[in-house]
C-alpha cells in the first residue's frame, strides 16, 4: 500500500497526515483538530450529564422523527463505509452509533468528563468526534489504508488483547499501531482518554454535504466547552483540512 500522504497546515503539536489512497476513497472527507493542555479529567458529572442531554434534545429536533442513517452526513459516512469494504449496518461510524444510543431508551452512557464532552459535541452536530490522550500518542498520526499487520490493543472480556485491521481498512494510527479501527468506528485503549488524562487531541470529521463551516463550528463550541470544563488548560483549534 502506497504511504505518501498530505499534512495538514496547523500549528498544532501533533501532526496530521491524511493518505493518497483515503483521499482519493472520499474526496468529501475533511476533519479538524482541537488539542487541549493542562486538562483536569474525573469522574461523570452534573455538568456533563446536562450537556448530554441538551445534545440529544437538539439531535431530536435536527432528526425530526428520521432514523440516524437518513441525514445526508451519516448517510455519506455510510458510504464511505461501504466503498473500503465495511458494512454500515453492522460497523457503524461513531457519530451514528452514538445518535442511536442516544434515541435508545437507556440513553448516552457516561464515562469520564472529558469523554462525555466530546460525545455530547459529537451527537449535537452529528459528526464523528474521538479523543486520544497525547501523552500516549507516539509520533504524528496518519489516516490510511490499513496493510492488515498492524497491531490494534484493544479489550475484550475485560482483559487487553491486540487484533488486526482488514487489509484496506480505513484506520488513525501512529508509530506504535493503529489507534482508532474503521476510521472512527473503535477506538483502541492504548490512547484513549482515561481520569488521568492532562492533554488531549481531539478529532472532528465530516463527509460532503456538512459543510467546513458547520464543521468550524462544532470545533469550536467543544473549544468552548472545554474551556468552560477547564478553565486553566490551553485550548488550540488547528486549520480545517479539506479536499
Amino acid at each position: 500500500m502506497s504511504d505518501s500522504s498530505h499534512a495538514s497546515t496547523t500549528a498544532l503539536t501533533c501532526a496530521l497526515h491524511v493518505s493518497d489512497e483515503v483521499r482519493a476513497l472520499a474526496p468529501g472527507f475533511g476533519y479538524l483538530a482541537v488539542e487541549a493542555h493542562g486538562l483536569t479529567n474525573g469522574p461523570s458529572d452534573e455538568a456533563g450529564a446536562a450537556l448530554l442531554d441538551e445534545a440529544t434534545r437538539r439531535l431530536t429536533e435536527r432528526l425530526d422523527g428520521r432514523a440516524p442513517q437518513d441525514d445526508p452526513h451519516l448517510a455519506a459516512w455510510r458510504a464511505a463505509y461501504t466503498a473500503f469494504g465495511s458494512k454500515p449496518s453492522r460497523t457503524r461510524n461513531s457519530a451514528e452509533a452514538l445518535a442511536r444510543r442516544a434515541l435508545a431508551d437507556g440513553g448516552l452512557p457516561r464515562i469520564n468528563r472529558l469523554v462525555d464532552l466530546y460525545n455530547a459535541i459529537s451527537v449535537a452536530h452529528l459528526i464523528p468526534v474521538g479523543g486520544e490522550d497525547l501523552d500516549r500518542i507516539r509520533g504524528g498520526m496518519r489516516l490510511v489504508r490499513a496493510t492488515g499487520d498492524e497491531p490494534f490493543a484493544t479489550a475484550a472480556a475485560g482483559a487487553e488483547t491486540i487484533e488486526h485491521p482488514d487489509a484496506g481498512e480505513v484506520v488513525w494510527c501512529d508509530e506504535e499501531g493503529v489507534t482508532c479501527r474503521r476510521w472512527n468506528w473503535r477506538q483502541g485503549v492504548r490512547t484513549r482518554l482515561t481520569e488521568d488524562s492532562v492533554s488531549a487531541l481531539f478529532l472532528l470529521e465530516r463527509m460532503a454535504p456538512m459543510t467546513t463551516d458547520a464543521l468550524a463550528a462544532a470545533g469550536a463550541e467543544l473549544a468552548e466547552a472545554l474551556r468552560t470544563a477547564c478553565p486553566d488548560a490551553r485550548i488550540e483549534i488547528g486549520e480545517v483540512w479539506s479536499q
